[in-house]
């Protein structure tokens, strides 16, 4: 049993627990300093000039980023430059996700929360193109904020993603701060199916380097990222966003990385309290290890998600958008096939699914909304005993956003 996941007993089976290896915890503010004062590329307070203005796009409550502690880094180092804080904006980088409320940016941002604006995908302007894998001109769109500012900063979290293989880097500003072209294309079946759009990769990843590219065209002109393991933060990274993305991403494979031989019958996963909010969020576990470079089930093997989703299938634009397109339809293998034609964005989370629940059964134990997990074909059960078979051979990962299922050596 672990502590992360909810009090349970199946002493008719086999349980095997599986954690990465992690790594030594630094605190926020160390690492954050540090890298800032080792950049890859110039310091920041010799980038910027005192009349400029600046905008830093931040994460949004999705993820566990320490954003007050790097905000502050960033605000001390422009007011080394004599930036004036009446010339820095904060733009909360939702993406399609719902707005922050008040309460949740105090919480994230503290002291600085009153500089703070939540991004409005639909209030955005077109700031250039970048040209995709299939020569595709895509429009890259900004929030206003942003792209009226004379320089660009970001936080980041950089940790594993089911398509960019790490978050981070220019992500936070290019799909959190972005409109819907962007996301359409990134999040779309041609960019999902391509070869190298993975789980933990970024070398030779497409999904990465158009994100990259993107972030090139908007101008970022500095990142202050961090990485996380089970023992907490592991290490932060600054400067030029690519470089940022692929000194972390090295770290957390480290960090995050486990082995694992197949053939289990269930496996459990654990998510995050800001994950578990939603389904939309919660299912992350479910496609994190089965559409990893493990997937360690059985034919027929099932995945039991312990999430209590106060927000249902979630709130914002994209998560209703998941949530209907799942609710409409019949069978997996049909919304699977549908769905390979294109969708809008933010229900490239219902593609994803499908492609799990084509082969394997999906369990969300403890939700608060039960009737809107069998809408979406899956199964609703009370606890995770309910969900499992007795007999079963169960593999257990207590943090599967945050442990990368690799094939043995």
């Amino acid at each position: 049993m672990d502590d992360s996941l909810p009090d349970y007993s199946l002493p008719d089976c086999d349980v095997t627990v599986l954690s990465p290896p992690g790594g030594t915890a630094i605190s926020p503010r160390t690492a954050a300093d540090r890298a800032v004062t080792d950049p890859h590329g110039p310091n920041l307070h010799d980038l910027v000039s005192p009349d400029e203005t600046v905008a830093v796009v931040v994460t949004d409550v999705t993820r566990a980023t320490p954003d007050d502690v790097l905000l502050d880094v960033l605000l001390a180092e422009l007011a080394e430059a004599d930036v004036r804080r009446g010339n820095v904006s904060v733009v909360l980088g939702l993406g399609l996700h719902r707005p922050m409320t008040d309460e949740e940016i105090e919480d994230a941002l503290g002291e600085h929360a009153d500089l703070a604006e939540n991004h409005d995908a639909e209030a955005v302007m077109e700031v250039g193109t970048v040209e995709a894998p299939d020569g595709v001109a895509v429009s890259i769109e900004l929030n206003p904020t942003v792209a009226d500012a004379d320089r660009v900063l970001a936080t980041g979290m950089v940790e594993p993603h089911q398509y960019a293989g790490f978050s981070g880097g220019a992500k936070t500003v290019a799909i959190g701060a972005g409109g819907e072209s962007l996301i359409r294309y990134t999040h779309g079946p041609d960019m999902l199916s391509r070869d190298g759009v993975r789980l933990g990769r970024v070398e030779d990843n497409p999904f990465r380097e158009l994100l990259n590219d993107a972030g090139d065209v908007i101008g970022i002109d500095f990142c202050l990222n961090v990485t996380h393991g089970p023992q907490g933060i592991l290490g932060a990274s600054a400067g030029y966003h690519r470089d940022v993305v692929a000194d972390l991403a090295e770290v957390a494979n480290e960090a995050l990385s486990v082995p694992v031989e197949g053939g289990y019958d269930a496996v459990i996963t654990g998510v995050p309290e800001a994950k578990a909010a939603n389904l939309y969020q919660a299912t992350r576990a479910a496609t994190y290890v089965v559409l990893g470079d493990r997937n360690p089930l059985r034919s027929g093997g099932r995945v039991v998600v312990p999430a209590d989703m106060p927000e249902g299938a979630g709130e914002g634009k994209g998560e209703q958008r998941f949530y209907d397109r799942l609710d409409g339809a019949n069978d997996p293998d049909s919304l699977y096939e549908e769905m390979r034609t294109g969708y809008e964005p933010g229900a490239q989370r219902a593609f994803v699914v499908a492609r799990v629940l084509r082969d394997h059964d999906v369990y969300v134990t403890g939700s608060e909304h039960p009737e809107i997990v069998e809408d979406c074909l899956m199964h609703a059960r009370d606890s995770v005993e309910d969900a499992v078979e007795p007999g079963s051979d169960v593999l257990v990962v207590p943090d599967a956003l945050d442990t990368l299922l690799v094939r043995p050596e």
